[in-house]
């Protein structure tokens, strides 16, 4: 063999022993022998470092005059001309393919780690200070809930005087009312408006105690205000989208109540049509236990807030009642209250009549040549003390005094929460957090898992009622559940004992009406019970039937990567679905039905196409296994981000003035790009002669130094 040809040899062998070497988990060494190669011991990855003492020998024959390029030429202990090849370390390619990351659930609920010293490495001073800051993030804890919830209350007497007066409209046209669709969106759109299902059921109660609506009317409004009230929580998990993680499981949290009252109405709503089951239900429980009056329900939360918000705004909430019962007056009435202290007297006064026939008795009429006069009775109203609220002395209208409020409750509102999230993040550390997620989120042993579901119900229900509200205790539940303290298949069953608490404390408040009014307003509020009971037996009792998680999830993770989707959802489903719906229901029921069977066919038949999609394809022609055949923007929201990015910021406008319009490097879509990646490799120094060999290679034929496809890696 040639030098030359041994140098060559070398120079390919320089490739392929070190990496047989390492795959075979032992340095290589052949035995030396004359003509024969040898080769040392190879130094570890870490150590890799050329080392001029390491060569392969190779025998260069009587006709070896010329070294290899890159070898040194000597003799060998018998006098025989070698060639010395510098020989580098060995690697393996799969120690140079980095690993990919693990992939993590994204509905895990984190680990709250306590990054802080520990309790046992601190001095005396330095416990002392921990357990005062401890007291100190405590206190201002229940201070800033204690401010969200009174935003909250501030929050909903905005929405009644920006929208109060049109939700009262809503009702006083009768006409539509016989509508259970129409009854349905009504219901939606009042509570949305003045964000109390409390107010909304009230005036129901009214109509119905009045003979103004039948109680199978009532039962449509009533499903659509449990609809409604589950705005107040979606709102408050917006306020938590600057983290994509934590508006994830927010925005599902919030949500998982919406499915569950939409699911609930899409089958009860048509069954109590056709069946009037709750009607039935509720009016046998009513005629079999006597009711008598009793005492209203224990407004606890109220005492604590009330003399705080009062002193922001007080409302006068009959006016929305009178304006329900087409009472004319009551429309030129304003919904801020002046006088809180007033002095009714009724008294007997003269008055003249237009003749005799009106008089209240012969015996008390009497004429004067001109006019005839008798005596009635008068009910004369005196004011005696003002509200004391910011707004008693203001002349500004209604629609400006709710812009304002509705403006600085929602900067409240967010501050609060924004406060809430850190302080329960830097409080929920280390031994407190493995307490706290164990304790909300551990099941019961085998065989009493099940158990578990039904006891977050009732802790559900009970916290509502002593809150007096299922929008406070949601709403206050969304960021515990968005940095991950509650999980949201904990959340699903607390949310449901919170639609049970509310229908608790309305049947106690419809056990303090007035005689007149008991039977009716009861009624109205065992329907909404036995509606939540039913919901929770449709969709919770069987795990495969928890369908509202799932939606809850999907929508949480399209909200988390289109963010402005969370809004378009908000206003879609809550405010132009209910408005479109109620204008067909206006032009009566042959136009709602020929509009809206169309769209409910074809509903139905893109969602059983996309189960059978993700199911069972075979079934399916080639082209409906996917959406392809559709233009992107009907099957992506990718074109409607790029459209909103440009709309709204300016990575999109940096889009058109780029040298690639396409993908710019300021751009949203350069970032997605980024992300997408191939498998990263280590380069080296060891191997940068290595590389300028491979340039000499084609383009098609080099292993890039900086990435593999993922088929190359494998």
């Amino acid at each position: 063999m040639t030098a030359t040809a041994a140098g060559l040899l070398a120079q390919d062998l320089r490739y392929i022993i070190p990496s047989a070497a390492l795959y075979l988990g032992a340095s290589f060494r052949p035995l030396p022998a004359e003509g024969a190669l040898t080769m040392a011991p190879w130094p570890e990855l870490e150590n890799a470092q050329p080392d001029p003492n390491k060569y392969i020998e190779g025998t260069g024959g009587q006709q070896a005059t010329t070294p290899a390029k890159g070898g040194e030429t000597g003799k060998n202990d018998t006098g025989t001309s070698v060639t010395k090849i510098e020989l580098l370390p060995a690697y393996s390619t799969v120690a140079l393919i980095e690993e990919p990351a693990e992939v993590t659930d994204p509905w895990d609920v984190p680990a709250l780690r306590d990054t802080g010293t520990k309790w046992a490495e601190r001095d005396t001073k330095g416990k002392i200070l921990c357990v005062l800051q401890g007291i100190g993030k405590f206190i201002l804890l229940l201070g800033f809930l204690y401010l969200f919830v009174c935003s909250l209350d501030v929050l909903s007497s905005a929405f009644q005087l920006v929208g109060g007066k049109v939700a009262g409209q809503f009702f006083s046209n009768n006409s539509i009312m016989s509508n259970p669709v129409a009854g349905l969106v009504i219901g939606v759109l009042v509570t949305v408006m003045v964000q109390s299902s409390s107010t909304s059921s009230s005036i129901i109660v009214s109509m119905v105690a009045s003979s103004l609506l039948s109680v199978r009317a009532a039962i449509p409004i009533i499903m659509g205000a449990n609809i409604g009230t589950s705005i107040t929580n979606t709102i408050v998990a917006l306020m938590q989208a600057g983290d994509r993680s934590e508006f994830r499981r927010a925005f599902a949290g919030a949500t998982v109540h919406d499915f569950f009252n939409w699911l609930s109405v899409l089958v009860l709503l048509p069954l109590e049509a056709i069946t009037h089951y709750l009607e039935i239900l509720t009016n046998l429980v009513v005629e079999t236990f006597h009711f008598k009056n009793g005492e209203d329900a224990p407004a606890l939360l109220k005492v604590i807030t009330d003399p705080f918000t009062k002193l922001i705004i007080q409302l006068d909430k009959k006016v929305i009642n009178q304006i329900a019962m087409n009472d004319q007056a009551a429309k030129n009435k304003s919904l801020i209250k002046t006088w809180c202290k007033t002095f009714t007297n009724v008294t007997q006064m003269n008055v003249t009549v237009p003749s005799s026939d009106n008089c209240t008795s012969p015996s008390l009429c009497w004429t004067d040549g001109v006019q005839t006069w008798t005596i009635q009775n008068v009910t004369y109203k005196e004011n005696i003390a003002k509200c004391q609220h910011i707004f008693v002395n203001f002349n500004l209208p209604d629609l400006a005094v709710g812009i304002i409020l509705l403006i600085v409750s929602l900067l409240v509102l967010c501050g609060c929460l924004v406060m809430i999230v850190k302080l329960l993040g830097s409080v929920l550390k280390g031994q407190v957090a493995v307490v706290i997620k164990k304790t909300l989120n551990t099941d019961f042993p085998f065989p009493f898992a099940w158990v578990t579901g039904y006891l977050a119900i009732l802790v559900g229900a009970g916290m509502t009622f002593i809150v007096q509200s299922s929008s406070v205790f949601t709403s206050a539940m969304t960021p515990l559940i968005g940095i991950g303290v509650i999980s949201i298949e904990r959340a699903y069953p607390l949310t449901l004992g919170s639609n049970i608490g509310t229908t608790t404390t309305a049947i106690l408040a419809a056990l303090a009406s007035p005689g007149n009014t008991l039977k009716s307003s009861l009624q109205i509020a065992l329907c909404h019970f036995f509606f939540n009971i039913s919901g929770i037996l449709l969709w919770y009792p069987i795990p495969f039937t928890r369908l509202p998680i799932r939606l809850a999830k999907g929508l949480g993770n399209i909200s988390a990567k289109y963010r402005w989707f969370a809004v378009f959802y908000l206003i879609f489903f809550f405010f132009l679905t209910p408005l479109a719906v109620f204008g067909l229901s206006l032009a009566g029921w042959p136009v709602l039905v020929g509009v809206g069977v169309p769209i409910l066919f074809v509903l139905l038949l893109v969602v059983s196409i996309r189960l059978l999609q993700a199911r069972c394809p075979r079934v399916l022609p080639g082209v409906l296994r996917n959406w392809n055949f559709l233009p992107l923007c009907m099957h992506s929201l990718k074109p409607w981000d790029n459209l909103i990015s440009l709309l709204t910021g300016f990575s999109g406008v940096c889009c058109l003035f780029c040298a690639c319009p396409s993908c710019c490097r300021c751009s949203k879509c350069c970032q997605d790009l980024e992300q997408q990646q191939d498998v990263p490799v280590k380069a080296p120094e060891a191997l940068d002669h290595r590389e300028a060999l491979d340039d000499a290679k084609p383009c098609g034929d080099a292993l890039g130094a900086k990435a593999v496809s993922s088929s190359t890696a494998l």
